[in-house]
């Protein structure tokens, strides 16, 4: 299945149905009088957040949406039936937004979540509600009123607890691979990952959380290089950002820099937001090396940065954890709880395993 965080599509809500024009003739019945029925009301257009999607593909082949007309009204006071509702179903997430691509209609963050995008147009009135003592045989009806009809752009926000950013080949996907179950392609070249991975993290039968992989930004990407910073919305819901730095290239004050500029000129609060930093494929390099290379990185950005290998798992845990607890202080929980519950960590039975 693609993935597709963002499309536009056409809705239309459907156009009531017209009053009717009607007498009633019986036999015997020397009087009958006006009885003609309303229309139906033309059908809405809704859209619902659900769980269990997380790519926009169904909108990809099919863009324009129209509710039905509302069925006309008949003779002998018989109503028209409404149309039919259409409802888009969406994965939670996402945000809905005007043709402008900038104006914020409604964002879907919570399952179940329904809203109302046009409503349909309301049934005209048979000839039956114009009767009066003064004009007893109206011949005239409303006709049904149109339905509003608009262009909408649909952008989908990963709803992650955890963002993992950096450069290319930094080894994100390596490491959301040994963190979680998730299977994403890794290979030995730059932008081997080109859409978001999503993995879930199960450091024991209680901490759970989901992690991101977004595609890795170049210099420029702000800018439009490489993909750009299309992906980092998937981050700005997140509660904390893993920044992945290649610990086997020269410069690796450079590199960090290099996502940090691009993080702030994408805005949005990504640079504010709180940032775990790792030197990622330690297992190539001895241990002065690591030490060096830890120590000229905390000198720049001012935080000692975790020493992890994505290849074999060692600090991967401590990583995770430090994570975690971002994820549990965006969730509300007390600072007192969690540092109690980091003194009695619960561990999985056999060790800890994606």
């Amino acid at each position: 299945m693609k993935f597709l965080d963002q499309c536009k599509i056409f809705i239309r809500s459907g156009n009531g149905g017209g009053g009717s024009v009607s007498f009633r003739r019986e036999k015997y019945i020397e009087y009958g009088g006006p009885d003609g029925g309303d229309g139906g009301r033309g059908g809405d257009i809704w859209i619902e957040a659900v769980e269990g999607l997380n790519t926009l593909i169904d909108y990809r082949y099919q863009q324009h949406f129209k509710a039905g007309t509302g069925v006309h009204g008949m003779g002998r006071q018989r109503h028209g039936a409404a149309g039919d509702d259409i409802v888009l179903k969406v994965p939670v997430g996402t945000e809905v937004l005007d043709e402008d691509k900038e104006t914020l209609i409604v964002d879907l963050d919570e399952p179940g979540m329904r809203v109302l995008l046009a409503k349909g147009g309301n049934g005209g009135w048979g000839n039956l509600h114009f009767k009066g003592p003064v004009n007893q045989a109206p011949m005239w009806a409303n006709p049904g009123q149109d339905g509003e009809e608009r262009w909408l752009w649909l952008r989908l926000k990963l709803i992650a607890d955890v963002g993992l950013v950096g450069l290319p080949n930094a080894g994100k996907s390596t490491f959301l691979a040994a963190a979680s179950a998730a299977k994403p392609k890794i290979a030995d070249y730059p932008f081997t990952t080109l859409t978001p991975n999503l993995g879930v993290v199960d450091l024991s039968t209680s901490e759970r959380f989901v992690l991101a992989d977004i595609p890795g930004l170049i210099e420029g990407a702000s800018e439009g290089a490489g993909l750009g910073t299309r992906f980092l919305g998937h981050v700005e819901r997140s509660a904390t950002l893993i920044h992945l730095v290649d610990a086997t290239q020269d410069d690796i004050v450079e590199a960090w820099t290099t996502i940090r500029g691009e993080l702030e000129a994408y805005g949005d609060e990504l640079a504010v937001k709180a940032e775990i930093l790792a030197l990622n494929k330690i297992d190539a390099l001895d241990e002065e090396t690591r030490l060096a290379k830890q120590a000229e990185l905390e000198a720049v950005a001012g935080v000692k940065p975790y020493l992890i290998s994505g290849v074999s798992g060692e600090g991967v845990t401590e990583l995770l954890r430090a994570a975690y607890k971002q994820v549990r202080i965006r969730r509300g929980d007390a600072v007192a709880d969690i540092e109690d519950d980091e003194d009695h960590v619960e561990e999985t039975p056999g060790g800890w395993q994606p």
